[in-house]
């Protein structure tokens, strides 16, 4: 970050940007622990990602209202204001991971006390997830360093995921075509797969609001003006 001549406004940047990655780690662990959930029907590890939410969920509430105390005090402007509101909606990208991250875990633990037998498999749902998760670990280290380039490889990054999700989508349908008691299950994990393919667009989206602080341009729905900002990298 750059420096000011309030070294107390500096203090202060760096504390709220150390809670947003503090808040960042938690969500990463949730996902990762979700995924662990399905994969291994493990009903505990499930209910593991929902203790975490209550924190996750603490976390926003409490930089929100730090982000608000700094607008408040030091009324910043130009590239600091826009970092400020930066903060402000990646921490809500953040909980929104979160619960995602729930919600996968919730449908584990209830495939599990269902005693679903999946024969599904869900390959393409682990790839998603691991690329998912390092979407979302790449993303907060580029808001820690306000890394541009890194933020335009993550936007553009996204589409591996979109992939995995229409692949996943296609095998679904021919298990369903091939039995059709495979419907039910077929069905919890298409939410699965759309829950982690949101976990990717909230990545892109916080990415997306690095380049907004550093470069004054928002690029969200907007191609052309993306396009032009990675043009210039």
């Amino acid at each position: 970050m750059d420096k000011h001549l309030s070294t107390q406004f500096d203090a202060e940047i760096s504390a709220i940007t150390t809670r947003v990655l503090e808040m960042g780690g938690l969500v990463e662990s949730q996902i990762a622990q979700a995924v662990y959930a399905l994969r291994h029907f493990d009903a505990e590890a499930a209910r593991g990602v929902m203790l975490t939410e209550k924190r996750v969920n603490q976390l926003e509430v409490e930089i929100d209202a730090d982000v608000a105390q700094i607008i408040a005090k030091r009324q910043p402007t130009a590239r600091d204001l826009r970092l400020m509101l930066a903060i402000s909606k990646t921490i809500t990208n953040l909980e929104r991971v979160g619960d995602e991250a729930d919600r996968i875990a919730r449908m584990a633990r209830d495939l599990v006390e269902a005693g679903a037998n999946l024969s599904i498999s869900f390959n393409e749902i682990i790839r998603e997830s691991d690329l998912a998760v390092a979407q979302i670990r790449k993303a907060l280290d580029a808001f820690a360093r306000l890394d541009e380039r890194a933020a335009v490889d993550i936007v553009t990054a996204d589409s591996a995921i979109d992939a995995e999700f229409d692949s996943f989508m296609r095998k679904l349908i021919t298990y369903v075509m091939e039995d059709p008691r495979n419907i039910s299950a077929s069905l919890d994990m298409v939410f699965i797969a759309k829950a982690i393919e949101r976990i990717g667009d909230h990545a892109k989206n916080i990415a997306e609001f690095v380049i907004y602080v550093v470069r004054g341009t928002d690029v969200r729905h907007n191609k052309e003006a993306f396009n032009e900002v990675a043009g210039t990298l």
